[in-house]
């Protein structure tokens, strides 16, 4: 497929599809979109060969509208029963274009806030074999990141560096810029069951690419704002994310450093962790000590909590150093056999 991609091009993309052409599917998850989604529609280029809008039990019939007043061709419209969130509706549809054959699955919004010029862009890695996963990113440029709200800006911050360590994918930002692509042979290899359904699908999805060392690749694009209302709060579900981030950065380290492989950063890990705690543990008892008795602590008992904790801090670094130098570069979906072997 990367031989059929650099004969046509990214400059090409937007042009009719070649017979031998990669098949790409664009999936719309619609809840409430109803005034929007026929413009997402009209906007998805030529290129692409499927559009699944995925009506998410929408109280607006967004699916029944399209149904009656689309007219392209590609547009399959898919039915969840009950809403599933976000990122069950995306699941659905990342399930039924893996199942048609598709080679490339987007995932775009149906709220307007995603460029269909933009595409090329983000499957252009893929279609090369330089990633199995594109995300956007929002904060390349400095004059586009002043047009965001500085809320926004701060909330985006704190999440994208939660996702860091808990993902592993320190190279990334901009977690919540729903805007992504991921390669067809990827999609099978992850537990869709077990992804996250709500506004934590987005993060959830790079903790589980990283489980399979899966390459995944940021890739710059404006920032596109409009009469649209996000549901998305920050406020909200800040605690909740957090909690959820340290619960996949806990299973991340285990299953990359414990279960699957030990290493010397594995070791550095275990002993800094327990030399931290030594430390902590015995400055606390020294303290309480002379709390009671009112006899200041020995230099010597000092120093012995003292060092504990500096020589756990340190090795702690150095396996911070090693998880950050450890973020996966090897492409995966060349790796996999396709459908037809």
């Amino acid at each position: 497929m990367s031989q059929v991609a650099d004969r046509i091009g990214l400059n090409a993309l937007p042009q009719a599809l070649a017979e031998d052409a990669p098949r790409i599917a664009v999936v719309v998850p619609c809840h409430r979109v109803r005034q929007h989604i026929l413009e997402v529609i009209d906007d998805v280029p030529a290129v692409v060969w499927r559009i699944y809008v995925v009506d998410d039990a929408c109280p607006e019939q967004s699916g029944r509208y399209v149904e009656q007043e689309c007219r392209d061709p590609r547009v399959q419209v898919l039915f969840n029963e009950v809403n599933l969130g976000v990122g069950g509706a995306v699941m659905a549809g990342y399930q039924r274009a893996v199942a048609d054959g598709a080679d490339v699955v987007v995932k775009m919004d149906g709220d307007g806030q995603m460029a269909g010029a933009a595409l090329p862009q983000l499957v252009g890695p893929i279609l090369r074999g330089d990633a199995d996963y594109t995300k956007g990113n929002r904060f390349y440029d400095l004059a586009q990141i002043g047009r965001m709200p500085r809320l926004r800006i701060f909330g985006n911050a704190m999440l994208s560096f939660m996702t860091k360590i808990s993902s592993g994918y320190w190279d990334v930002f901009d977690p919540t810029n729903g805007y992504t692509a991921i390669h067809a042979k990827v999609v099978a290899k992850l537990p869709l069951h077990k992804i996250s359904r709500r506004y934590f699908f987005e993060t959830d999805m790079l903790f589980r690419l990283n489980i399979v060392r899966a390459v995944v690749v940021d890739v710059p694009m404006d920032a596109r704002y409009g009469a649209e209302t996000s549901n998305l709060r920050i406020s909200k579900i800040l605690f909740d994310f957090l909690f959820k981030h340290l619960r996949n950065t806990f299973k991340r380290v285990f299953y990359n450093y414990f279960l699957r492989d030990l290493s010397l950063a594995s070791i550095e890990l275990a002993f800094g962790a327990l030399f931290m705690l030594v430390g902590t543990a015995l400055g606390a008892k020294f303290w309480f000590d002379s709390y009671l008795t009112g006899v200041t602590a020995s230099a010597g008992s000092v120093m012995l909590a003292a060092l504990q904790v500096i020589v756990g801090i340190q090795l702690v670094l150095g396996f911070l150093a090693y998880d950050i130098a450890s973020v996966p570069k090897r492409t995966l979906h060349p790796l996999l056999p396709s459908d037809e072997e």
